[in-house]
Formats: structure tokens, C-alpha cells, sequence
């Protein structure tokens, strides 16, 4: 899957990586996608919440060797 941006939240914890995908998805226009990789298991109810209650699509979510990956396409 193309992606027009990549967020690397390794290492941070609630709630960065959620604050910093909000500003890095509020930069793009509608329609393109952010890929956001995270260590912070909390970050998987975090960000299927934070794209319930903004109306952004979760297009993809992965889980591979303690990092989370989000696939999220701007509405």
C-alpha cells in the first residue's frame, strides 16, 4: 500500500504517539494516508478511537516484532 507519509512514534508513550499522528494527519489533504509505526501497546486503543472520534479512515493495522503499525487515510 502507498502511503504519503511516515510517522515514526518508537519509543514514546501515551499519549505522544496519538498527539503526534493528530498534527501529522492534520497537515496532510483529504485523502492521503499516514503510516504510523509505534512501540506503545496502548497506541492500538488509542489510535482505533482517535479515528472513530475524528472520521478518519483505519485503513490497515499491523503488529510485527513489538511494533505497531497504523495505515490512516485522512477524511
Amino acid at each position: 500500500m502507498d502511503v504519503d507519509q511516515v510517522l515514526d512514534c518508537s519509543g514514546l508513550n501515551c499519549p505522544l504517539p496519538v498527539l503526534k499522528t493528530k498534527k501529522a494527519v492534520d497537515a496532510l489533504t483529504a485523502g492521503q494516508t499516514l503510516k504510523m509505526i509505534s512501540t506503545d501497546p496502548g497506541s492500538q486503543n488509542d489510535i482505533n478511537a482517535w479515528c472513530r472520534r475524528t472520521g478518519n479512515e483505519l485503513l490497515e493495522t499491523a503488529t510485527e516484532d513489538g511494533k505497531f503499525t497504523f495505515t490512516i487515510k485522512k477524511s
